[in-house]
């Protein structure tokens, strides 16, 4: 059975190892009992083939598959167990050659795939089929379980080479081989796994699982409509009885499946398709009383219902391309299906409110609206009857809510938060609802009027829910999540009828709104939406999650330009703006909050900066004009209290905020010269106080980092301005007092905290300094001005301190790291030309390391890093003939790392996948151009770990690489090295 498929470039030498297999293999099992458990199954690692061949596959091996002989060869004829092994045998090579090997670059790894899938994988698919017909009535047996797995896999294969996740529920359109076409028409394999669904409990999963995949085949796979209709009459015949008997979904993995299944329906089938199938109307009536009756047992669906929801959202929103003229029913139970789902989730409130230990879903408010996504499109579908019945259930709660805000005395919590709970779901389906209007455009007038009615109930809860009793529950459990739903119902509002393109497009809905609260425009509603925020940031001292969505809400509304002016003719923004303390903000105060604050002064800043008035930004500053006098003021001993590093972080934070609402060289200006000459020095006196105190370094560096950055070329100073070179003088100050501080400590237990943080954020505001073309570097070595080298110098130490090993262990440190090499390497090489020989060869070998790294970023940062020091080589030793200068000595010195490095670049151009093939050409052609030998040498070490019958055609292949590439690194020579490299590596890995 098996005989027929092996790997192999030699098609002589496979058939002799396979025979060699097979026989080994039936004198190892034969003597056994348990042979069941001869051949694992699974994907281990090692992999079947590779233990038992003497050959395998590896990196340097170019397999292919060769058929041989018959598809039932006597070798497994002769017992049940040779059987057994050989499906074992044929499931794991299936599973094998469908991962990722490691040792393999992606390309021929997919070149792999696609012939082992047109050779041979639909033979091991009849097999499989073959396997199952005669095997039916062996109910239970391990055979049977065998064949299925076989199936599963076959029908699991990544067949167009998109390596879709595996591990996720979801899948694709299954992209079967036109040679399957005949097979899967056939009415009997579709009905092999009803069968075996039908009279197989132990393996009625795997099953399904086939059925799934079978009906996830792409349309245009048969033969014409006909076919298509008939292979879906089947799928829904053999479902509806699955949903007529129960059949086998008492099992969570069944009905889990069997949710999916149902879903892939409307995926892979036209609403017409299916309403014109036979057996429809029966179908589609079975399928809402299934959903209704998951719907009831939520407990048990679980996540399983959102596919059977997705089904229905996906139908109704094909209703308007309908032509046919026989029912869909859909009017007859989409609304039982609204009605079910919404009386779920209220009666699952309960018993979610009194499991403490068990996750809310309120508590994740994205999670939470990914899982609406399908509601609106129901309600939509309906929506005047939807709306209606919404609005019906909800006005008794509201009403219940409201005479608990009235309320003198306590109220029962537990009752109270059932009643919250609710609202937030109501609020939640309500913002979904709006959420639909936003992607899908107008959706009409009448539509515009209803989310006026269902808003206006919202809008109304807004003044009960901080009124009355509930003013004082602002730490709630309950309250909160009410909270953050509404904010969520906001967002959405805002983006739908107050946003930059929705303003002037809403004229019904602000017509029933001035009737219904007396709302008639835009700039109303959006005072409601400003007094809900104020009031949220106002009363909510504690609560993060709420200070947060909140603020987010604020920063969006505040960053558009439209809404942005609008905000401004408010007097609660106006408020905001001239009374930034603890009285109206009592948030700030709160050490799990103080991250929060750069999120409300980058708000308030671009606020301040979108009227574009130097004394209104002056009188916006002069809370922290305060913060900055008492801090300056305050006594030596005293800097080291908790009070004094408090206000010093917070103030650390607020800046950062506002730097980051500087967008332009105007605004940009304000800040500047606001702080400078003045408050710099506090910043530094705060390093002196503070250098060993990460709470403290981490803000104050943020801030600079921030500071340094010329996004939008913010920091383009006059040319007689000497404010980029003043400051960079204070980045250096800062770095270096730093640098010189934490470099004299002992490491302590969490290196990462304590120490690389720390450097790694000191390594970003040099890499933005160095690479923000605001400083004139050149001035500080003539005037002889050491701020440049003194910061260079430290960063150096700092790095050299840190291993290898931990730089690529924390990412962020990987990261700024070689995103500063790559800037020191460009712009100041002379510097690194000028280290010590041990410090050159430790910063050079990590840019071999980084080659290596996973993130193409990474490897790019240092390719360009090595072709700057390669390229200056070439063009003041090679070409230049500067023998003498000190860098060549250097160089050479380290020609053993150098070979490496080029090896390496070889290597991941080879043996990688890699995107950024183009920027590591640069590299290599610059690398070979400085040493004929080196190159020489690399050629010979990496034909040598091939077979000596590969190196003719791998030296023709080296050969053509260098085909009119000249002595030369202009662009135009650059540009054709790249070209040859993309053949070289195409005909490197042919075969």
């Amino acid at each position: 059975m098996v005989g027929g498929l092996f790997w192999s470039g030699d098609s002589s030498r496979s058939r002799r190892s396979w025979h060699a297999v097979v026989e080994r293999l039936r004198r190892w099992v034969s003597p056994r009992e348990d042979w069941h458990n001869a051949v694992p199954i699974g994907r281990n690692n090692h992999g079947v083939l590779r233990r038992l061949t003497p050959r395998g596959y590896g990196r340097h091996h170019n397999p292919c598959l060769t058929t041989m002989g018959p598809p039932l060869p006597s070798a497994f004829d002769n017992a049940q167990h040779h059987y057994a092994i050989g499906l074992k045998i044929l499931n794991q090579l299936v599973s094998e050659i469908n991962q990722q090997n490691p040792g393999l670059p992606s390309t021929r790894q997919r070149r792999i795939a696609s012939s082992f899938r047109d050779q041979s994988l639909f033979q091991i698919f009849q097999i499989s089929l073959t396997s199952l017909f005669q095997l039916k009535s062996d109910v239970g047996s391990k055979l049977q379980e065998l064949s299925l797995m076989l199936s599963l896999s076959c029908l699991s294969f990544d067949f167009m080479g998109t390596s879709y996740d595996e591990s996720s529920d979801e899948i694709g359109t299954v992209q079967v081989p036109s040679a399957w076409k005949s097979t899967l028409e056939e009415t009997s394999t579709l009905q092999i796994f009803f069968d075996y669904y039908a009279t197989n409990q132990m393996f009625s999963k795997e099953a399904l699982e086939c059925l799934l995949r079978l009906a996830s085949t792409r349309r245009s796979l048969f033969s014409n409509d006909a076919a298509r209709m008939k292979f879906l009459s089947h799928l829904m015949q053999g479902t509806k009885e699955i949903l007529r008997t129960g059949i086998g979904l008492s099992d969570h993995d069944n009905y889990h499946a069997f949710c999916r299944l149902l879903g892939r329906f409307k995926v892979n089938y036209q609403l017409s398709e299916l309403v014109n199938a036979e057996s429809y109307s029966e179908w589609i009536r079975l399928v809402a009383e299934f959903t209704l009756k998951s719907l009831h047992s939520w407990k048990w669906a679980g996540s399983s219902i959102y596919y059977l929801l997705n089904l229905w959202s996906r139908s109704v929103t094909s209703v308007r391309y309908l032509k046919s003229d026989k029912p869909n029913l859909l009017d007859e139970y989409v609304p039982k299906v609204i009605e079910g789902f919404v009386s779920s989730r209220f009666d699952s409130l309960q018993s979610e409110l009194s499991d403490e230990l068990g996750e809310n879903l309120l508590d994740n408010v994205e999670v939470l609206q990914d899982q609406l996504e399908f509601f609106p499109f129901l309600c939509r579908f309906q929506y005047e009857s939807c709306s209606s019945y919404l609005m019906k259930i909800v006005e008794p709660i509201i009403e219940s809510y409201m005479k608990e805000a009235n309320l003198q005395t306590h109220v029962h919590s537990y009752e109270l938060s059932v009643t919250e709970s609710k609202l937030a779901w109501f609020t939640h389906i309500v913002a979904a609802i709006l959420r639909t209007k936003q992607l899908s455009g107008s959706s009409g007038e009448s539509h515009e009027i209803l989310d006026a009615e269902i808003s206006a109930c919202i809008l109304q809860l807004i003044n009960i829910s901080d009124s009355g009793f509930h003013s004082k529950r602002y730490g709630d459990l309950s309250k909160q999540r009410l909270d953050r739903a509404i904010l969520t119902f906001l967002q959405h509002l805002r983006r739908c009828y107050i946003g930059d393109q929705a303003v002037f497009s809403s004229k019904q809905l602000y017509t029933r709104l001035s009737e219904l609260l007396g709302l008639h425009d835009h700039v109303l509603l959006l005072n409601v939406i400003v007094g809900k925020m104020a009031t949220n940031l106002k009363y909510y001292t504690k609560c993060k999650g709420v200070i947060d969505h909140t603020l987010n809400l604020f920063l969006e509304m505040a960053s558009g330009y439209t809404s942005g002016k609008l905000l401004l003719k408010l007097d609660t923004v106006k408020h905001i703006i001239s009374n930034q303390n603890r009285d109206q903000f009592p948030f700030i105060e709160n050490w799990e909050c103080f991250r929060s604050r750069t999120t409300l002064y980058y708000t308030i800043g671009m606020l301040i900066f979108l009227e574009d008035s130097p004394l209104k930004f002056k009188s916006a500053m002069e809370p922290f004009l305060q913060v900055f006098i008492r801090l300056e003021s305050s006594p030596e001993a005293l800097f080291q209290s908790d009070a004094v590093k408090f206000a010093f972080i917070g103030l650390m934070r607020d800046l950062r905020g506002i730097a980051m609402a500087t967008n332009s060289r105007r605004t940009y200006g304000f800040l500047f010269d606001w702080l400078y000459p003045a408050h710099m020095p506090l910043l530094l006196k705060g390093i002196s106080h503070y250098a060993v105190i990460p709470e403290v370094t981490t803000p104050l560096f943020k801030f600079m980092a921030e500071l340094v950055l010329n996004k939008s070329q913010r920091l383009n100073f006059d040319s007689s301005s000497p404010n980029g070179i003043l400051l960079f003088r204070e980045v250096s100050k800062l770095v270096v007092a730093y640098g010189s501080r934490i470099l004299a400590l002992p490491n302590k237990a969490d290196l990462y905290t304590s120490k690389y943080k720390g450097i790694s954020i000191c390594l970003i505001i040099l890499t933005r300094a160095i690479s923000g073309s605001f400083v004139n570097f050149g001035i500080f070595e003539l005037y002889g001005d050491r701020a440049l080298v003194d910061a260079l110098d430290i960063s150096v130490k700092m790095i050299l301190s840190i291993p290898l090993a931990d730089k690529f262990s924390f990412r962020k440190v990987t990261a700024a790291y070689f995103a500063f090499l790559e800037t020191l390497f460009s712009t100041h090489l002379s510097f690194i030309l000028s280290l010590d020989k041990n410090a050159f060869m430790l910063v050079v070998g990590s840019l071999e390391a980084g080659l290596k790294d996973l993130s193409e970023k990474i490897s790019s940062q240092c390719a360009y890093a090595i072709d700057s020091l390669a390229t200056f080589y070439f063009t003041h030793i090679t070409v230049g003939e500067s023998v003498t200068f000190p860098a060549a000595e250097l160089i050479s010195d380290c020609a053993e790392l150098f070979s490496r490095i080029l090896r390496t670049l070889f290597e991941v151009v080879i043996f990688e996948d890699c995107g950024n093939q183009w920027t590591l050409s640069r590299a290599i052609l610059s690398m070979i151009l400085i040493s004929e030998e080196m190159f020489t040498n690399v050629k010979a070490q990496i034909m040598a770990s091939y077979p000596p019958d590969q190196h003719q055609r791998l030296s023709l292949c080296f050969d053509k690489l260098m085909t009119d590439v000249t002595l030369s690194l202009d662009s135009k020579n650059r540009d054709k090295f790249s070209q040859n490299l993309k053949k070289f590596k195409s005909e490197f890995c042919a075969k």
